[in-house]
């Protein structure tokens, strides 16, 4: 039931917004609100027969300064030949606390599926703080680091590390440590942006998760934007006969809205 919850949440945000993962919006930005939306897509038939669809949105609501509330959700299809090669859904919700300091705490909640992965459903949440160290106008870095309670329920019960071999759900605790910065280049014409982060796992084996993302965000008009984003995934612990690593470019139009 929880996974059809999630499920529906995020076709509804993309279906309403469709949007890419791009630079993400800043909450320790003073306005009261934000909204990033965009769309790719390709659609083929005949000597070959090509669907791929992928949407994100990212709204950041700050209603007095002290409590700033960040919701991502993005989403990807693809089919190739007939034959569904991914079927993914990811929603993040954040709680920050004076996220206008240089040192603030946040909650959060992440929700998952990973067709690919064979990932029925994944979720986690936790507690932690984040500093910014640099908040100009042209240049933003931040450093955070959280503890989080995962638990994710996969399609397969053979992996590649033999201890969880006979079951669907993983259960552990993890910490979260993750970079992100940006800046203004070329007089605002273009942005480069960055983020990364490491999740050990705490269980009787090594259980490791890392993400980078990098790209290039080119404004165009009035809140319109082409982008590139380069990312690369890695789990240490997957089902047998997936990958441990995924590498995907992405590039499309984005529109930004901030009032």
């Amino acid at each position: 039931m929880k996974v059809i919850v999630i499920y529906l949440f995020v076709v509804l945000a993309g279906m309403l917004f469709c949007i890419p993962a791009d630079a993400q919006l800043n909450e320790s930005d003073t306005a009261l609100f934000q909204i990033r939306a965009g769309l790719t897509g390709a659609a083929q038939k005949g000597n070959v027969d090509l669907l791929v669809l992928r949407g994100n949105v990212e709204l950041v609501a700050n209603k007095n300064s002290l409590y700033v509330f960040k919701i991502q959700s993005n989403s990807l299809y693809q089919s190739f030949g007939g034959f569904k090669a991914d079927n993914d859904m990811n929603s993040r919700s954040y709680f920050y606390v004076n996220p206008f300091r240089k040192l603030y705490p946040f909650a959060m909640v992440y929700a998952q599926t990973n067709y690919r992965r064979q990932i029925n459903f994944r979720w986690f949440g936790g507690v932690g703080i984040t500093w910014q160290f640099v908040q100009t106008p042209n240049t933003v870095l931040k450093l955070s680091t959280s503890l989080v309670h995962e638990n994710t329920g996969f399609s397969n019960t053979q992996f590649n590390e033999p201890t969880y071999n006979g079951t669907e759900t993983i259960r552990l605790w993890r910490a979260t440590m993750y970079l992100t910065g940006w800046h203004n280049l070329a007089d605002h014409h273009l942005k480069l942006y960055y983020r990364a982060y490491m999740q050990p796992g705490f269980d009787r084996v090594a259980n490791n998760r890392a993400q980078v993302d990098i790209g290039f965000d080119f404004p165009v008009w009035k809140g319109l934007s082409a982008f590139a984003q380069y990312s690369y995934i890695y789990e240490q612990v997957v089902a047998v006969s997936v990958q441990q690593y995924d590498r995907i470019l992405t590039f499309g139009i984005s529109f930004q809205l901030k009032k």
